[in-house]
């Protein structure tokens, strides 16, 4: 028999067998990466999370005989119902064994609890802030995630199915191989868009020049929404938040800004890739996972693109291949060998027809699912 209850996010031991049980579900599966232990455990304290400034969530956990066998995240997310007009509730963190009981009776509990906020469907997965990944994997099991990205199981969109949860758009992730390299077309698109629009491209060498950023990216996302859904404007606290997150890994080289005069108007992010060390210190950064994972950015031969936009007047018009151009010109000259070009909204048809262009190949694919109530 499935016993399905919420836990209590203040009690330490419900909140570890909460965070320990994807530990157990992939112990035998080698992609699988780990979130930081920091990062997770905050996720579930009321008290430290911005989210909890506006929003609310719960977290179930699914039993058999004293076992864990399932979990899963329900939020309302306030601000995000208030731009979209909408009463939404999220799914997030869904981990599961191949137990259809537990996971119906899983999402029974967090369609109840949505219902009891008034919400009238349930969309996912998504997170509590902009930097955690969404949709549920559904091609490129065989690789493993960039950092941050969601993986799953293969038989996890059957258990949503049969839970009553209908596709509901995706986003794909590109491959870039060491024998990559980016058409000479494009290399002029990007030289003449830079003499015809007046834009240029900011060169950073520390991490510290990137702290000065926080305010302007926050400012160039919450003012690019207009008109926008699925999206939601971010506050200082979160702003705050992810740019801590990001700064533990950004290469300066690495990080590209558009700017029209002195205006930011678009952006593109690579990060070297921690993730083998991740794996290997379990997601701990202490005591000595922090040392392995400062090593392997140094030594990792991958990178992550995650994170562009462009404003809305750029887009289409050779934006996006000057962002690129520039990245590439950095990874050609550095010591990495692949990429990863990570969640581009399948809707997105300019840009992700422009990364197409380029000879990227989209070989991950996460699908968002919905259920109405």
């Amino acid at each position: 028999m499935i016993d399905i209850r919420p836990i209590d996010t203040g009690n330490k031991r419900e909140v570890k067998r909460f965070l320990d049980f994807p530990f157990q579900l992939y112990r035998h599966v080698p992609q699988w990466v780990p979130p930081f232990e920091s990062d997770a455990k905050r996720m579930l304290d009321r008290k430290k999370h911005p989210f909890y400034r506006h929003s609310a969530a719960e977290f179930f956990i699914a039993q058999q005989a004293d076992r864990v066998v399932g979990r899963l995240a329900v939020l309302d997310h306030r601000p995000y119902n208030e731009w979209n007009h909408s009463s939404t509730a999220f799914f997030y963190l869904f981990e599961a064994e191949n137990n259809h009981e537990a996971a119906q009776g899983l999402f029974a509990a967090a369609l109840e609890w949505a219902r009891a906020r008034g919400l009238t469907q349930v969309f996912g997965p998504k997170g509590f802030s902009l930097l955690d990944g969404m949709g549920l994997l559904v091609k490129g099991f065989e690789h493993r995630p960039a950092l941050g990205i969601p993986y799953n199981l293969d038989y996890y969109a059957v258990l949503l199915e049969e839970s009553g949860f209908s596709g509901a758009g995706e986003v794909v992730s590109g491959y870039l191989s060491p024998n990559f390299v980016l058409p000479e077309k494009v290399l002029k698109i990007a030289d003449l868009v830079q003499q015809r629009r007046g834009l240029r491209i900011a060169r950073y060498q520390k991490r510290s020049d990137l702290k000065h950023l926080i305010g302007p990216m926050k400012d160039l996302y919450n003012g690019a929404l207009s008109g926008t859904t699925d999206t939601f404007p971010i506050t200082d606290e979160e702003a705050q938040l992810m740019a801590r997150q990001l700064l533990m890994f950004a290469d300066p080289r690495l990080v590209k800004v558009v700017l029209k005069d002195d205006q930011i108007v678009g952006f593109l992010f690579g990060y070297p890739d921690p993730s083998a060390a991740i794996q290997r210190c379990k997601g701990r950064l202490f005591p000595f996972g922090w040392l392995d994972i400062l090593i392997e950015l140094k030594r990792t031969k991958w990178i992550n693109l995650n994170g562009a936009g462009l404003i809305e007047k750029y887009r289409g018009s050779g934006g996006t291949a000057l962002l690129f151009a520039e990245m590439y010109k950095s990874v050609r000259d550095s010591h990495f060998r692949y990429a990863d070009v990570v969640q581009i909204g399948a809707d997105n048809d300019k840009m992700q027809r422009e990364i197409a262009s380029l000879g990227i190949d989209f070989y991950k694919i996460h699908r968002m699912y919905r259920k109405t109530l």
